[in-house]
């Protein structure tokens, strides 16, 4: 992975001799990557993709593109067609777990082998939603793993000449689900954990993979986020006039099931009751 620094410099280049005031997008290539790490005589990066995965997930855009974002917008790196990329102002729509949440308690239904062996913080997160079924009990559908960091392109409008042009994009986890009325739904899912935050860009991305590779089945993105205190919170995400917006966000701990007293099970029970009448 690229420097943080290295990052911001090559992205802050770009936008200097492209961007002009008032603009609100800014469109550029692999090659202008390249470019920027020449005239800045820095070292060219191995893989160019690391640039901008480090600016969409790690490292927060230079404050001198921040600073020209409309009030209640900010910049993101959209996918511009093949090897194109396109910043892009959008409305501020920051993807983090709500401090102050209902944290929900269930029994922890993970195999012990499992959570020995997870290697990664997203690779331990996804067991335990699978394990646990979080999704089914989030969407109140019944839901089934389809497939694992499904790599696939998605068909967009090249920004560089208007042509349709296909973009590479990976999903961390495909579900499908049903309803109580047999309606199918598909529920791509993407998880962070570690240092990483989630991204509208992958939500965007998520919508359109289930748009074209799932035509006629109702589409709900899902994201999941390990919080400081291990709680798993799940967002649900709509989108509508290109704007994403978080649906429903809840927040789950997995416990041994024997920390579950009567007092607490009653009180889910009434607030169930109250969230059906």
């Amino acid at each position: 992975m690229p420097t943080p620094s290295l990052a911001q410099e090559i992205i802050e280049w770009i936008f200097d001799q492209y961007h002009n005031p008032g603009d609100d997008q800014v469109t550029f290539t692999r090659d202008d990557l390249i470019s920027a790490a020449d005239a800045l005589d820095k070292p060219r990066p191995k893989n160019l993709g690391d640039i901008v995965y480090s600016l969409r997930y790690r490292v927060p855009l230079p404050d001198s593109i921040r600073q020209t974002a409309p009030p209640g917008r900010e910049w993101a790196i959209f996918p511009g067609g093949n090897a194109v990329y396109t910043l892009r102002t959008v409305p501020f729509n920051l993807i983090e777990p709500r401090k102050g949440l209902r944290t929900i308690r269930l029994p922890d239904a993970t195999p012990g082998v499992i959570s020995k062996y997870s290697l990664t913080d997203e690779q331990a997160l996804l067991a335990r939603v699978r394990y646990n079924r979080l999704l089914d009990v989030f969407t109140g559908l019944a839901c089934y793993p389809l497939q694992s960091h499904l790599r696939t392109s998605i068909t967009i409008t090249n920004d560089m000449d208007g042509t349709p042009s296909s973009s590479q994009v990976e999903t961390d986890d495909v579900y499908v689900g049903l309803d109580e009325h047999g309606a199918h739904y598909v529920l791509p899912v993407q998880a962070k954990g570690g240092s990483d935050s989630l991204s509208v860009i992958q939500i965007w991305q998520d919508f359109r993979v289930a748009q074209q590779k799932f035509p006629g089945v109702i589409a709900r993105p899902v994201a999941a986020q390990f919080t400081d205190q291990s709680v798993i919170a799940l967002f649900e995400f709509d989108e509508s006039n290109d704007q994403i917006t978080i649906a429903r966000e809840h927040h789950y701990s997995l416990v041994p099931p024997e920390e579950l007293d009567s007092a607490e099970l009653a009180a889910y029970r009434t607030a169930s009751q109250r969230a059906t009448t």
